[in-house]
């Protein structure tokens, strides 16, 4: 007896509670009624008959005790679901749930990035540090290498100064002066390394000799002999070549060499005589050495158009 009447205690709380959401529930369905009845105390028995009266007339029987808590309750909210507040959390939230919309393009974006980032660290970053920590050792041998291949005191004086200045570049961490340097370096390896011979152009329909009046004296004129360099082997190449006119180095494979007016007449009657200058050669540059030795008399001086 006493365990039935403890169950029945138990339960009637529990169907109060439930009319008491039922009520709150159909006032929200009904809220321009709650609206009407309940802006005001006077009216709130009003309120409670009508709800009476929509309980009676789906034959279900509420005390006024579960209509008095309704009506409690939806006053105070209770019962009632209020939205999480937007902030942080929330927003994680919903990217989470979202995260079937954008997760793949944006993985797809960080592999892009991370692709592009792996060909420049290749491609670009790696050997350039590569380069740039072989720079000194490049420096190094080049300039021992022409200590070696060559005796002309000019030459090495020019490499040691050459290689002074970029070891100073080095030491500034100015990594564009040293390799220009460098490049300064190997260039006169280059010469030095290079045998030629000087010649006179003599082939057909081409000049082999050419006067200038200077600008700076009119009444005189300079003379020059068009002149190639020509290897050992036949070969015509195109050597570094300072033009007096405007102080500036050109390559060229041809290039006017100034000799005075008596070797620039006798120039002139060899090649009058059969259409070809015989004795052609004017200056030899051997391997090791860093200007020509010319058999003809000049200063060396030379123009690079005529």
């Amino acid at each position: 007896m006493t365990a039935a009447t403890d169950a029945g205690v138990d339960k009637a709380p529990l169907e109060d509670l439930m009319v008491a959401m039922d009520v709150v529930d159909t006032l929200r369905h009904r809220d321009l009624m709650v609206d009407r009845e309940l802006d005001s105390d006077g009216r709130r028995q009003r309120l409670l008959a009508r709800l009476r009266e929509i309980y009676e007339a789906q034959g279900i029987e509420v005390t006024d005790a579960a209509l008095q808590a309704g009506v409690d309750a939806l006053e105070k909210n209770r019962f009632s679901y209020t939205p999480t507040p937007r902030g942080l959390s929330n927003k994680l939230a919903r990217l989470y749930v979202s995260r079937g919309r954008w997760f793949k393009p944006l993985a797809g974006f960080l592999a892009l990035i991370g692709l592009i980032w792996a060909v420049w660290l290749y491609t670009v970053e790696l050997p350039e540090a590569r380069l740039q920590a072989a720079l000194p050792a490049k420096i190094e041998a080049t300039h021992a290498r022409i200590h070696a291949v060559s005796n002309d005191a000019a030459a090495k004086k020019q490499a040691d100064r050459l290689r002074a200045q970029a070891k100073l570049a080095l030491g500034a961490e100015d990594r564009r002066g040293a390799e220009e340097l460098r490049g300064q370096l190997e260039t006169l390896l280059r010469d030095l390394e290079t045998s030629y011979e000087i010649r006179i152009v003599s082939r057909p329909n081409e000049i082999s000799g050419v006067w200038r009046v200077p600008d700076l004296n009119p009444n005189a004129r300079n003379y020059y002999l068009i002149v190639e360099a020509v290897t050992p082997a036949g070969k015509v190449i195109a050597i570094r070549v300072d033009n007096e006119e405007d102080g500036r180095t050109y390559e060229r494979s041809k290039w006017g060499l100034r000799v005075d007016e008596e070797t620039f007449e006798a120039m002139a009657a060899d090649k009058r005589d059969d259409g070809i200058v015989q004795n052609d050669t004017v200056g030899i540059k051997q391997a090791g050495q860093l200007d020509p030795e010319y058999s003809v008399p000049t200063t060396g001086a030379a123009i690079t158009d005529w």
